[in-house]
């Protein structure tokens, strides 16, 4: 038994924000449908390179997925997709504000066929306010919620702001929007009402952003609260080993500062003097030095090194899938467990309208006939 195997999901979202927000519902067991324009969408050919006709990218946050074409330009596919909205317990898109309304798919119109529906939209700035027009990625909300200036400002005060690697603008949003989801569906299991869900991105950088509750308590930014009241004896960051690897050192409790300067006889060091005694060292040894003391460590890896973590692997933190174009692609696992419902990879992201014959006639109920119709027609499209 999966916890979500009895809830339908309908995905009109793409690239990275909704696509991440869905697969977790998938992975929990819920029948997730992408719904993509028998073109394809955007995020298929996102990254230059392609694999089986796809972005890694899409084959890493699309797993477990149907996929379903349609035009929903075209009244037929919109009529389809309404009798799908009739049949499902959620739908989720991450389109700018007034996009699903401009297609006759508002929440109104969704709350019509399907009272009990769940309705996550998912945007850069929210529904409404000042903002919601702006087209946003990622970057963007880290960049407004003030996670690039403090990045920048982890690696030099006086130098230029950085960005966070990957697209944690979308993925902890996204994270969030899953969460907010089972919420409503508990709700609605309790009550038999659904509702609308509105997910910013810049609204969920914000709230993990806990700088802001510094700067609202002292009325200072993180350099200057830690120029103020600096940590006196804590050792802490990035340093480099004499092969050219690198370690993360985190040494800020007071037990564990006292286990380190007991491990190099010091009664104080500063982190120009624990560089030195690194820099003559390998990155493994410096690891196992450190490990030895039962002090918090840990190697800098490379993608190569992160897949080849026997740890990891212990953990069943990675799983194959078979791709019908791509062939056997290693992919990360769920990463939580649990202990009577586990989360499973059970299919690869999948090749566009793979399913779109299985859902309009065995869902909808169409015959072949009224399938073929739709593929010459251009409002579907067969895998």
């Amino acid at each position: 038994m999966k916890i979500l195997e009895d809830i339908r999901v309908l995905d009109l979202s793409h690239v990275w924000f909704g696509p991440w927000c869905t697969m977790m519902l998938a992975d929990m067991g819920a029948e997730v449908i992408r719904v993509e324009p028998p073109w394809g969408a955007i995020d298929r050919l996102g990254e230059g390179a392609l694999f089986g006709g796809a972005s890694y990218t899409f084959h890493h946050l699309n797993l477990n997925k149907k996929d379903l074409t349609l035009n929903l330009k075209d009244s037929r596919g919109l009529g389809i997709f309404k009798e799908l909205v009739r049949r499902s317990d959620v739908v989720v898109q991450n389109f700018r504000p007034g996009t699903m309304e401009r297609l006759g798919l508002g929440y109104d119109v969704l709350r019509e066929l399907n009272p009990g529906i769940i309705y996550a939209a998912l945007s850069g700035y929210g529904q409404d306010g000042p903002y919601s027009q702006r087209r946003a990625y990622a970057m963007n909300a880290e960049a407004m919620s003030g996670h690039t200036r403090l990045t920048g400002d982890r690696n030099d005060p006086e130098g230029p702001p950085l960005e966070i690697a990957q697209a944690y603008g979308d993925m902890g949003p996204g994270t969030m929007a899953a969460m907010a989801i089972i919420a409503a569906l508990r709700y609605r299991d309790r009550t038999g009402v659904g509702q609308m869900i509105d997910v910013a991105q810049l609204d969920c950088m914000v709230a993990y952003n806990t700088a802001v509750t510094g700067y609202t308590l002292s009325g200072m930014t993180p350099v200057e609260l830690r120029r103020r009241y600096p940590m006196s004896r804590g050792v802490g960051g990035l340093f480099r080993t004499k092969d050219g690897g690198w370690i993360r050192l985190s040494v800020y409790s007071p037990n564990v500062v006292d286990a380190l300067f007991e491990l190099l006889g010091v009664e104080e060091i500063t982190r120009e003097e624990a560089q030195e005694v690194i820099a003559g060292m390998t990155r493994d040894e410096a690891v196992d030095f450190f490990l030895g003391a039962n002090l918090p460590v840990a190697p800098v890896y490379h993608m190569d090194e992160v897949v080849a973590d026997p740890h990891l692997e212990a953990r069943g933190m990675f799983v194959e899938v078979e791709h019908p174009l791509a062939g056997r692609v290693r992919v990360p696992n769920f990463p939580v467990r649990f202990s009577e419902t586990p989360a499973e990879i059970r299919t690869a992201a999948p090749v566009l309208g793979q399913d779109s014959g299985e859902i309009l006639m065995g869902v909808l109920g169409l015959s072949v006939e009224e399938d073929d119709g739709l593929v010459r027609a251009g409002v579907t499209s067969l895998a």
